[in-house]
């Protein structure tokens, strides 16, 4: 009886203990400062926030979301992500002015919340005590303030993925407690300043994807605690400094995508190496890997793509067992054997380098070997290539086993007679071709539109590829039954139907594991078998990032055939422009300008990738909104690629090919290569895409000709490379930009007008095209004029040049002048030309499908 009552008295103080601790933060949590308190109403009024995050009549401490009280006092402000109310996205600002009056404010976080404007400089003056300030994807615009030097206490600073201008300020030298300064995805400009290297405390420094130029600061070797360097996609230049071989305690190092030269520092990859991630693609890098590399035990990416590394690959391998770790060495010049090191790997893209003999069986399945030397491997180099290849460097090339060094009379006599047996091969396939030619020549034609576009040569008619012997259907994603498909379906039913497309119908499903797909039905009835397969051919030769995923296919019908697809969550880009707000409402709310412009950039990716990529380059044929999918991000990938086509002209015209060449139209005269002129379709369409970004009306590739005509006759007089203003005459209604946004949007115009040249051989390429939409400031800042300029020959100017040399011809060779409406007077004035430019709509090539090489 006792122990049960002493049981009993010991739960009652447990209880009352319980409760106690239960209701003091309560009590703590209540705001006492009634400036605080003002202060709070007044950002709720300034920013436009809702009754939902924001209620009023209630304590913020307590109910306000987001709202973060110590002691009385409001120490942290999250509004991430919040909505504004419809009076406050009528006119949305960086209206923040209350934050002065919270003297204790340690942590400020907007991110994801708009905020058009710039930083205020009394950020860096008053708000003294913050340890936090987040102001990611705010769309902040402007210069960053020298004042933020003075935040003596800031530890995290996020001003990423905004549109902030200038140079970095080196005030930024004084945040000694800094420990993460991410300034990517902006449009600053300079230098980096040598003074980042005395924040000792740092550990991820992200000055990625803006337009930085001049060397890497030897002073960022001094950072002891950094973790994580992201100097990505700018215009860097110069060598690795030696002396970022004290980073110890690095783990990432992202320097791709700028113009990086010389040799790897071989003391940055020395033991004990902490590295997991190394990027170091699209360089200009020079001589041997240094082979230390291959022995850093973290490490799971290694990407040195499209550098120039002259090497052989080690032999041996530290570690035996595959891991998960990413190899991509592709666009380098690496010869010899495929070694053991490489058994680590479970990814590997080793495509465009030099590698001979046969394919090791530990080389997994994940592997791209395209364009090497290699034996029983498709898609690889001429003999021819790789002889000269190896013979340049002392070595022999028989196409079996490893390259053994040339030594004494026997090997140079070797040589010569192989190559007499490759120029006489090549005598003979060229007498082959040439009748081939003659005897073809009356049964084809290139491809002229009805109005006289020239878009260059069809794609020639070959044997669709035997599914049994072209294709590896193992590289393809995950082979699917029927039954499964019709389950994730609902047995394809209307309810899951996406849309009718000219390949086959797209239906959403949702698989058992509970994935959401888009699976494409082909009814072989109705639709030719070399679509399907052509497709599928495609998708087991080339992957991008910037292509929608293939997950698998189910063949196991004799009359339909399904391809299975990741599903995008936003769609497409026609469907995606203008959103309803909620089912509530009939309104509609289009994209805002910085997604736009990040679509456009992803769309050329993918297309860059398939003209200039891709040996022999590869034309989509179907570029509009509706082909460009969006995932829940907004990144772009390129779908409908069913009408895929090859471009095996390699562009160089010799007198047999004039000879033979086929009936040109009258009005093109003198174009370009037919590798130009497939591609340049390509171009003109996604021009009439960027365009719609502008105006709003993506649709116009579903109107008739004479529609599209007209429309393009009404446009294109607004856009003058000297104008910015006229612009707004054709500009989307609903789009909301600032001064600098719109000089974005003008840029966008200029590019889009370029891309809808008369003449396919007069469009700029895609290269040309994706540099400009990144750096779309430097399209209308640059003097365009200067004949410097013009004949530069770096890489930086080439670009600027190819764009505006296509806009100068297009303007000069098919410019109408236009009058007014109103009593037909010319246009005109010192400082413009309104002219009224004829851009015809060409056609499409013609729609038979090819067999990609094998």
């Amino acid at each position: 009886m006792v122990d049960q009552r002493n049981i009993g008295v010991a739960l009652v103080l447990f209880y009352l203990l319980l409760l106690s601790l239960l209701f003091k933060p309560t009590v703590e949590q209540r705001l006492s400062s009634s400036i605080e308190f003002t202060a709070l109403f007044e950002l709720r009024s300034s920013l436009g926030l809702t009754s939902r995050d924001w209620p009023r009549k209630v304590d913020p401490c307590s109910s306000w979301n987001g709202i973060r009280c110590e002691n009385g006092s409001v120490f942290g402000i999250n509004i991430s992500g919040f909505r504004r109310t419809t009076v406050g996205r009528q006119n949305p600002r960086f209206a923040v002015n209350s934050l002065v009056n919270f003297t204790r404010l340690v942590s400020f976080n907007a991110s994801k919340f708009l905020l058009p404007g710039s930083i205020p400089d009394w950020f860096g003056r008053r708000l003294l005590t913050l340890q936090v300030l987040d102001l990611r994807s705010c769309n902040i615009t402007g210069v960053i303030p020298s004042s933020i030097g003075n935040l003596s206490n800031l530890s995290i600073l996020y001003l990423s993925d905004n549109r902030l201008t200038g140079a970095i300020p080196s005030s930024l030298s004084r945040l000694l407690s800094l420990s993460v300064l991410d300034l990517s995805k902006n449009l600053l400009t300079g230098s980096i300043p040598p003074g980042i290297g005395a924040l000792s405390r740092l550990q991820i420094l992200n000055l990625s994807s803006n337009s930085l130029m001049f060397s890497i600061p030897a002073q960022l070797g001094d950072l002891d605690s950094l973790v994580d360097l992201d100097l990505s996609s700018n215009s860097l230049s110069g060598l690795i400094p030696e002396d970022l071989s004290g980073l110890r305690n690095l783990q990432r190092m992202v320097l791709g995508n700028n113009g990086l030269t010389g040799l790897l520092p071989v003391n940055l990859f020395r033991s004990p190496s902490l590295l997991q991630v190394i990027v170091l693609r699209n360089n200009s890098f020079t001589g041997e890997l240094p082979e230390v590399i291959w022995s850093i035990s973290g490490l799971n990416l290694l990407d040195i793509s499209h550098n120039n590394f002259t090497t052989e690959l080690p032999n041996f391998a530290s570690y035996d067992n595959a891991t998960a770790a990413v190899l991509d060495i592709s666009g380098n010049k690496f010869y010899g054997s495929l070694t053991t090191v490489l058994r680590r790997f479970s990814s590997m893209n080793l495509s465009e380098n030099y590698f001979e003999g046969s394919v090791p069986d530990f080389v997994l399945g994940n592997t791209s070997l395209g364009t090497n030397c290699l034996q029983n491997v498709s898609n690889q180099r001429t003999l021819t290539d790789c002889v000269s290849f190896y013979g340049e460097r002392g070595l022999s090339f028989d196409n079996f086993g490893p390259p053994a060094p040339e030594s004494g009379k026997s090997n140079s006599n070797r040589n010569r007679i192989i190559l007499a047996a490759v120029l006489g091969g090549a005598g003979f396939i060229m007498l082959l071709t040439l009748f081939v030619l003659l005897v073809l020549r009356v049964r084809t034609r290139r491809r002229v539109s009805h109005r006289g576009i020239d878009v260059g040569p069809v794609c020639a008619e070959t044997t669709p590829p035997s599914p049994g012997l072209a294709i590896n259907f193992s590289s393809l994603g995950d082979l699917f039954t029927y039954q499964q498909l019709l389950q994730a379906t609902g047995d394809f039913t209307e309810a899951n139907l996406i849309k009718h497309g000219h390949s086959g119908d797209l239906f959403k499903g949702i698989l058992e594991s509970g994935l959401p797909v888009v699976i494409k039905r082909v009814d072989l009835q109705s639709i030719k078998k070399e679509v399907y397969l052509s497709e599928l051919d495609f998708f087991n030769r080339f992957t991008h990032t910037r292509l929608v995923p293939l997950l698998g296919h189910c063949l196991e019908k004799e009359n339909e055939k399904f391809l299975v697809y990741k599903y995008m969550l936003n769609g497409d880009l026609l469907s995606s422009l203008y959103r309803k707000i909620n089912s509530e409402t009939d309104g509609l709310q289009s994209l805002d300008w910085i997604t736009r412009l990040k679509i456009a950039i992803g769309a050329a990716e993918g297309l860059s990738y398939l003209h200039h990529e891709c040996t022999p380059p590869i034309v989509h044929r179907d570029v509009r909104a509706s082909s460009i999918l969006l995932d829940d991000k907004f990144e772009v990938r390129l779908g409908s690629l069913s009408e895929v086509c090859l471009q095996e002209d390699d562009g160089r015209q010799n007198g047999i090919t004039r000879l033979l060449q086929l009936p040109r139209s009258s009005s093109e005269q003198g174009s370009s290569d037919s590798s130009t002129a497939l591609c340049a379709y390509d171009v003109f369409c996604f021009g009439t895409v960027l365009l719609g970004l502008v105006t709003g009306k993506l649709d116009m590739n579903a109107s008739s000709e004479t529609e599209m005509k007209e429309w393009l006759e009404q446009t294109l007089p607004y856009i003058s490379i000297y104008d910015k203003e006229l612009v707004t005459k054709i500009l989307d209604p609903s789009l909301l930009v600032d001064e600098d946004l719109l000089e974005e949007v003008w840029a966008m115009a200029i590019v889009a007008r370029s891309c809808l040249n008369l003449k396919p051989s007069r469009r700029p390429l895609m290269r040309y095209i994706l540099k400009a939409l990144e750096n779309p400031l430097r399209v209308v800042r640059e003097d365009h004029s200067s004949s410097a300029r013009l004949r530069t020959t770096s890489s930086r100017g080439s670009w600027n040049t190819a764009l505006f040399g296509s806009w100068r011809r297009s303007s000069s060779d098919i410019a109408v002048s236009t009058t007014r409406a109103e009593g037909g007077a010319d246009h005109t004035s010192s400082h413009r030309h309104h002219s009224k430019e004829i851009f015809i709509f060409p056609e499409p090539p013609p729609q038979e499908t090819e067999r990609l090489p094998s």
